[in-house]
């Protein structure tokens, strides 16, 4: 397992780590198999989805925050409670194939990584498994 080191600067941001995944893909030697990609966060979480366009993460950060607004009356006391339900929403991990050594997404897709709570650190596990 290879643990990637992220640094968030917004409350609530979407980092593309496609590149960084398929970096540990590479070091693996792994050439046919798959990739899983977990995040260990309750307020953050990983998506699969468009790369090309800027646009279309910030129509998901801004629907979520439509469909899960941060000042709405939770129990949860911190005031983070809309990151852990956005969190849930987007989920906290991902299993891609790895066919030749790559990871095997569509010519629009890409990897994010799914800030709700920050700015913070934050870390991503990757392990890929195969031959």
């Amino acid at each position: 397992m290879e643990v990637i080191h992220l640094q968030t600067r917004k409350r609530v941001e979407f980092l593309d780590i496609t590149d960084r995944v398929q970096e540990v893909v590479s070091r693996s030697g792994v050439r046919s198999g798959i990739v899983v990609v977990y995040s260990p966060h309750t307020t953050a979480g990983l998506t699969v989805n468009e790369h090309a366009d800027p646009a279309v993460r910030e129509d998901i950060a801004d629907t979520l925050g439509d469909l899960v607004p941060r000042n709405r009356t939770y129990r949860h006391l911190e005031g983070n409670a809309d990151s852990h339900v956005k969190t849930s929403l987007m989920g906290p991990s991902l299993t891609l194939i790895v066919e030749d050594g790559k990871i095997q997404l569509g010519t629009w897709q890409g990897i994010f990584f799914c800030e709700f709570d920050g700015p913070r650190s934050r870390k991503v596990w990757v392990r890929v498994v195969g031959e």
